[in-house]
C-alpha cells in the first residue's frame, strides 16, 4: 500500500535520526548532551507532525487500550515510590503520606478512566477511517499522554521527597515536581478535551494555574501538608465534576451521549 508505505517510511527516518542523536548524546556530557537529547525528542515527535499519518491503519480500541495501560504503568510507578517509607523508617508521618500518596494515585486514576478514557476512545472510533482518525490518534494519545505520563512521575518524584522530609518543607525541585507534575497532567487534560471537543474544561484549567502559582509558597510549610493540601484540592474538584455532571456522566457511561 503506497500511502502506508511512505508512512512507515518516514517514521523510520526520523526514528533512526533520533535514535542516532542519542547514540551521539551518550559520549557527550552536560549541556551539549542535554542539547542533543532535545533535539532527538524534537525530531522523533516532529516525525508524525511533518510527514503526515494518512497511511497509517490502526484499531481505535486497541489503541486507546495500549494508551490506557501507559498511564496504569505511571500510576504504578507512583505508588511502588511509596516503598520507599520501609526505608526511611516507619512512623505515623511516613504512615499519613504513604495513605496520602494513594489517594492522589486514585484521584489521578479517576480523573482519567472515569470518563476521559471512554470518551476519548469513543470519539476516535467514530471519526472517519485514513488522515483524519490518524491525526486525532496522534494528537489525543501519541502527543497528549506524554505529558499526562510525565506529570505522573514528576508527582512521585515529590511524594519520594515527602516521605524522606515529612517534617521539612519541599525543596524547589521536589515542590515542582509535586505541584508541578500534578499541573502538567490537568493541563494534559485541558489539551485533550479541546482537541476532542473543541471546549475548556476551565476547573481543571484554573487548579493547574493556582498549583503552579503556589510552588514558590509551599517552601515555607511542611511536606506533608503540601502533599495532603494537594490530594484534598483534587478530590474536591473530582466531587465537584461528579455531582455537577451527574446526568451526563451517566449517558457518557452507558453509551447514550449523542454523536
Amino acid at each position: 500500500t503506497p500511502d502506508l508505505r511512505h508512512s512507515v517510511g518516514t517514521l523510520a527516518v526520523s526514528s533512526a535520526i533520533g535514535i542516532s542523536l542519542l547514540t551521539i548524546a551518550s559520549f557527550l556530557d552536560g549541556a551539549a548532551q542535554g542539547a542533543m537529547w532535545g533535539v532527538a525528542i524534537l525530531i522523533d515527535f516532529g516525525g508524525p507532525a511533518f510527514f503526515g499519518v494518512a497511511g497509517w491503519k490502526l484499531v481505535p480500541a486497541h489503541f486507546a487500550e495500549r494508551h490506557g495501560l501507559i498511564i496504569i504503568l505511571a500510576l504504578g510507578e507512583s505508588i511502588v515510590v511509596l516503598g520507599v517509607g520501609a526505608d526511611v523508617g516507619i512512623s505515623a508521618g511516613v504512615i499519613t503520606a504513604a495513605v496520602l500518596g494513594v489517594a492522589l494515585a486514585s484521584a489521578l486514576w479517576w480523573i482519567y478512566f472515569d470518563l476521559v478514557a471512554l470518551v476519548t476512545e469513543r470519539r476516535l472510533t467514530r471519526t472517519a477511517e485514513g488522515r483524519e482518525r490518524n491525526a486525532l490518534a496522534r494528537d489525543s494519545y501519541s502527543y497528549l499522554h506524554f505529558p499526562m505520563a510525565a506529570g505522573i512521575i514528576l508527582v512521585a518524584v515529590g511524594e519520594e521527597n515527602t516521605l524522606h522530609h515529612v517534617d521539612e518543607p519541599l525543596s524547589t525541585v521536589a515542590a515542582f515536581a509535586l505541584l508541578g507534575g500534578v499541573a502538567l497532567y490537568l493541563l494534559a487534560h485541558v489539551m485533550l478535551r479541546l482537541r476532542n471537543a473543541r471546549s475548556v474544561n476551565w476547573q481543571w484549567l484554573g487548579l493547574a494555574v493556582v498549583l503552579l502559582a503556589a510552588v514558590p509558597f509551599v517552601r515555607d510549610v511542611p511536606s506533608l501538608a503540601t502533599l495532603a493540601g494537594v490530594t484534598v484540592l483534587l478530590w474536591i474538584m473530582v466531587a465537584y465534576e461528579t455531582s455537577t455532571y451527574g446526568e451526563e456522566r451517566a449517558r457518557l457511561r452507558h453509551h447514550a451521549a449523542p454523536g
